[in-house]
């Protein structure tokens, strides 16, 4: 629709224009033949009553063209004639067509040689006067003029041809301007004509397009043409009411864009739009004629599959929407890899009404996307539960962020050689209403589809850093970020923020991340790791082992220290005898890099024991220490400072660790 209104408009101007040339050129050239001819036919009646008075006043003609010389009488009227101005030549042929006497503005006189006219000869044949009109070629002949060869006739024989030569130059002139005003008046009155009607029929065209225009706007998506949220339940009506006579069902696909933000972060709204239609077209292209595809808003489309047996025909079509969606699409030399998140609803009876079903569709999308996206769920009556446990859950996030609700707790880290403590990862924990801690394997993720976890990020920066410029020196502080905080590329200002206002030493801060984050646009993300690590803080490459692709980043990126996933010590007690070979490799190989190694999730004496033998820089699990709220570090603290002073003064020790813990 977009297309087509650019391209009537310009088609509707073409036509008019070109018609109003047509008629203003149309209109010029009869005003230009008209008075040409109107020109010609003065010319040749001046020259013919011209020829025909001297006939009348040359009473001695008949001897002149004999080829005698003329009589006083006729001289006289021959220097009357020239000095009228108009006739600039006269000539006497005989009746044979040869001339005798020349008459022009500086003599008259017989002829020397006489010459064949044809002209002459031609008018006493017919016994008609023979007129041409002319442009003069010559110095001596005016630029236009008429000739006209007249026959005289005496006692009913013809007696001599008389030629006379008129100078129209003037006239013509006259008549050109005549046309030229004619010509311009009448060509305005046509352009009037014509442009009244056609700027009326303009503006009706105008009308009629912009009412064609509102009424497609009113059922279609002004970016990518699709029909929109009304026209999609105004069509799902009709096609649940059809159920009953057609037999069969139908499915609602419901597709939401995978971390389509994050486009738009980064390549801008025209990227994000570019993105949208060639999704649009992709979905249009892959469905079939009776099928119906929308867009609500944002990232979202639905896809109404008619005629279908049953869910296993509903399955095999969003996997094929799911991979025409999946593949990359570029944009300004940029390669944009995109996956979706598809919630299916079937409609296999009577009974249930479009709203209806778009929700149970909604519903299974939130699944899909609590799934991990990249994947297809068909609704179930037990996501209306969740549905409800979900929106609890995104109430209950929105209040924390905008009260500071949100608590940290603490788990420590100890030096494994001396199992003296090292420093603490800061937790987060949301309190719910019943007062109870949500984890954040629970939140986070759901802050992050809310688009949040920037705002909780940096709390949890500013709240850590505060608490943690209160313990002593030698302790650290680790920190999570999300991926979501480096789209914007404002992380380091973040970070410098919180450690200015908390005071705390730049070495002190180790920010941990996730290979996850290294899987998108790579290089950015790396800029940003290195103006965070030329700040002075410590960067952390956690739950290494968990991904395929770790080894990949480890020489791509200098980290400060690897922290192993608890899932080797999960397995460390298992049936798998080679996991402490695994995790013994992995220290050995952060060794190589000058790469310092924890070892998470340690949770029982033979795990403990293991470490011993195993070389690791550090250990973090429940046998060292479970998180706990900062009100609660004191004890901890204090024993790990015990360790590291003389004995000699544990009283003031505590005092000042105590102290430090209150403050």
């Amino acid at each position: 629709m977009s297309a087509f209104a650019s391209i009537w408009p310009q088609r509707n101007i073409v036509i008019i224009v070109a018609a109003l040339a047509i008629l203003l050129l149309g209109t010029g050239a009869t005003l230009k033949i008209t008075t040409d001819h109107l020109l010609r036919q003065d010319a040749t009646s001046a020259a013919r009553s011209w020829a025909r008075f001297l006939a009348a006043s040359v009473t001695d003609l008949e001897q002149i063209a004999g080829g005698e010389q003329p009589s006083a009488a006729s001289i006289a009227f021959f220097l009357s004639a020239r000095n009228a101005g108009e006739v600039f030549h006269y000539e006497i042929f005989n009746r044979n067509g040869y001339s005798q006497l020349g008459s022009t503005r500086e003599k008259i006189a017989l002829v020397d040689l006489s010459e064949y006219s044809p002209d002459a000869a031609r008018s006493v044949a017919n016994g008609q006067p023979i007129v041409d009109v002319t442009e003069g070629n010559s110095v001596d002949r005016p630029a236009f003029f008429a000739r006209a060869y007249v026959p005289v006739q005496a006692d009913g024989r013809h007696i001599a041809v008389v030629a006379a030569y008129v100078d129209e130059t003037e006239q013509r002139r006259s008549f050109h301007n005549t046309f030229l005003t004619a010509a311009a008046f009448l060509c305005l009155l046509s352009g009037l004509a014509f442009s009244i009607p056609a700027v009326a029929w303009y503006r009706e065209t105008k009308v009629k397009q912009a009412d064609r225009r509102i009424r497609f706007l009113a059922h279609h998506d002004a970016l990518t043409g699709l029909a929109n949220r009304l026209h999609l339940i105004e069509q799902l009506d009709r096609a649940l009411a059809h159920l009953p006579m057609r037999g069969g069902g139908l499915a609602v696909h419901f597709i939401d864009v995978d971390r389509f933000k994050e486009v738009n972060d980064t390549l801008g709204h025209d990227g994000g739009d570019f993105l949208l239609k060639s999704i649009a077209e992709r979905l249009r292209a892959a469905v079939r004629i009776d099928d119906m595809v929308a867009r609500l808003g944002g990232d979202e489309f639905v896809v109404v599959q008619n005629d279908i047996a049953g869910r296993r025909q509903a399955e095999t079509f969003a996997r094929h929407l799911a991979t025409a969606l999946n593949a990359s699409v570029k944009f300004k030399q940029r390669e944009i890899l995109t996956t979706a998140s598809i919630g299916v609803a079937l409609a296999m009876e009577e009974g249930t009404t479009p709203e209806r079903l778009l929700k149970s569709a909604d519903l299974a999308l939130y699944a899909a996307k609590a799934a991990g996206r990249n994947c297809i769920r068909f609704f179930v009556p037990e996501m209306d539960t969740e549905l409800q446990a979900r929106i609890e859950l995104e109430r209950a996030i929105r209040e924390a962020v905008l009260n500071d609700r949100f608590e940290l707790h603490y788990q420590p880290l100890f030096e494994i050689p001396q199992r003296r403590l090292a420093g603490f990862e800061a937790l987060i924990r949301m309190p719910a209403a019943d007062g109870t801690l949500i984890p954040p394997l629970a939140f986070i993720p759901v802050a992050e589809d809310l688009r949040l976890i920037d705002k909780i990020g940096a709390w949890v920066l500013r709240q850590a850093c505060r608490t943690a410029a209160t313990w002593p020196a030698h302790l650290t502080v680790a920190v999570n970020l999300s991926p979501q905080q480096f789209v914007a590329g404002t992380i380091s200002d973040i970070v410098a923020v919180a450690l200015r206002e908390s005071g705390l030493a730049p070495h002190r801060l180790e920010l941990e991340i996730t290979e996850g984050l290294l899987l998108g646009n790579t290089e950015a993300i790396v800029s940003q790791l290195l103006s965070l690590k030329a700040m002075g803080v410590a960067i952390v490459m956690d739950d290494f082992g968990a991904g395929y692709s770790s080894l990949n980043y480890l020489w791509r990126f200098p980290f400060d220290k690897i922290k192993i996933d608890r899932a080797f010590m999960q397995g460390l007690d298992g049936p798998h005898c080679q996991v402490g070979a695994v995790v013994k490799a992995i220290i050995a190989l952060g060794r190589e890099l000058h790469m310092r190694v924890t070892v998470e999730g340690v949770e029982t004496a033979s795990q403990a024991a293991f470490l011993d033998t195993a070389d690791g820089d550090q250990v973090q699990g429940f046998f060292f220490g479970r998180p706990v709220p900062a009100s609660e570090l004191g004890a901890s603290i204090l024993a790990g400072f015990a360790r590291t002073m003389p004995p000699a003064s544990p009283v003031t020790e505590l005092h000042v660790v105590n102290a430090k813990a209150e403050g």
